[in-house]
């Protein structure tokens, strides 16, 4: 295969597949950042020898392996080097017989989501770490995401490495006794990774079809685990949205809001199933917030138009969810609902309200929100404000492109 074709191929490989392997090596160095070297080095060998030697029938082992090697040759090169090297003598001993297999693949990643929301973790790292590690999204990006410094998110993912190596926590997901007080952050963290792939914090391309297709499969591994109402409510939220994502953006990438997309895009498959999680979901014991943004997307899901959409279902939804989990970003999803079973004006004074509590101020969609809102009824150089302030609070070229496209039209 020529040079230019095996790069290419890693680089995929690498956007694909790298977060996998770096979970499996993890577990077996038990070293995050020994792990992220191997992880490195295993990537810049594997562009050298698959031009000599082809591509190997499964890359994702064979990188696995390679890195293992190389990490076991880092420590033997490291333990010349210091006078009391005991530890590191049984750290490759370990290394040398620990005994993995291809199949030990596929639930790394679940397992390291499980270590990553241990409790012995600080409760604010454990997001962060699981999305710096899991999700590959920098620290600027986290930052942005819980809006906090940089400085202060690298603080916690490096405090809780340490914590995880130095408590040994084990690698592992937990036994069906212990899942039940660990469950709300995994579903948590499942979902971040989730909505950072449905649509992306920064970048040129508003989805990250790579993140919603791993917090899918993470979301399976966790019903077969555990088929509790939440897991199988938040499995269900994810199909139901992940199902709209063709329609999303337009031939030339840009935002196409749910009133404007063509709905014969929309995943059939992905809305049947997730439709029978919702009904499977509510006809069980302890339902919650997932269950109820689940049955949201499914009301919208079953309608043929926007024009048919039961507008009064989710309003009345949208009032049992703000009643389970109170939230500025839930109250701004139902006012979007409420504009269309009773007009732009009472929706706009709810954004207003949330606005001038001093919540959701940098949170750009609320601007929008107000913005579509004024624009409806004719304000239009609140209209055009709102715009312009939700335009400085986005980083995302597909958003700024949408807003930049409402505001010609205002013109």
């Amino acid at each position: 295969m020529p040079g230019e074709s095996v790069k290419a191929l890693v680089e995929t490989v690498y956007r694909n597949e790298s977060r996998r392997i770096l979970a499996t090596l993890i577990r077996l160095l038990g070293d995050f950042d020994l792990a992220e070297e191997a992880l490195h080095d295993a990537f810049f060998i594997a562009v050298e020898r698959w031009q000599r030697d082809g591509v190997p029938d499964n890359p994702r082992a064979w990188l696995v392996s390679t890195g293992r090697f190389k990490a076991i040759d880092a420590l033997r090169r490291r333990a010349r080097f210091v006078a009391s090297h005991a530890a590191l003598e049984a750290q490759l001993e370990a290394l040398e017989e620990a005994d993995w297999n291809t199949e030990d693949l596929e639930d790394d990643r679940l397992r390291l989501i499980f270590t990553c929301c241990h409790p012995a973790l600080a409760a604010d790292a454990q997001v962060p770490l699981t999305l710096r590690e899991v999700c590959d999204l920098t620290t600027e990006e986290i930052a942005r995401a819980f809006l906090v410094l940089p400085a202060t998110i690298a603080q916690r993912i490096v405090r809780a490495k340490a914590k995880i190596r130095e408590a040994k926590i084990p690698y592992q997901v937990p036994s069906i006794a212990e899942l039940p007080e660990r469950l709300d952050s995994v579903l948590r963290v499942i979902y971040l990774v989730f909505n950072e792939g449905y649509s992306a914090s920064g970048g040129n391309e508003l989805t990250r079809e790579e993140l919603t297709g791993e917090a899918i499969r993470l979301g399976r591994l966790l019903v077969e685990l555990l088929p509790e109402a939440e897991v199988l409510g938040l499995l269900a939220l994810m199909l139901l949205n992940e199902s709209r994502r063709p329609a999303r953006t337009s031939a030339s990438g840009e935002l196409i809001l749910l009133d404007e997309q063509d709905r014969s895009l929309w995943d059939a498959g992905m809305i049947g199933e997730g439709i029978a999680l919702v009904e499977r979901a509510l006809g069980s014991q302890g339902y919650g917030a997932y269950c109820l943004q689940a049955a949201i997307s499914a009301v919208h899901a079953e309608a043929a138009t926007v024009e048919q959409t039961d507008w009064p279902q989710i309003v009345g939804l949208y009032d049992v969810l703000l009643r389970a989990q109170p939230s500025p970003v839930i109250e701004l999803n139902r006012a979007a609902a409420l504009s269309r079973r009773d007009g732009p004006l009472p929706a706009l004074r709810l954004v207003e309200d949330i606005l001038a509590r001093g919540e959701l101020l940098d949170y750009h969609p609320a601007h929008c929100a107000r913005a579509e809102f004024c624009r409806q009824l004719g304000r239009v150089d609140e209209a055009r404000a709102a715009y312009l302030r939700a335009l400085t609070l986005t980083r995302q070229v597909a958003e700024r492109q949408f807003i930049e496209r409402r505001l010609a039209q205002l013109e």
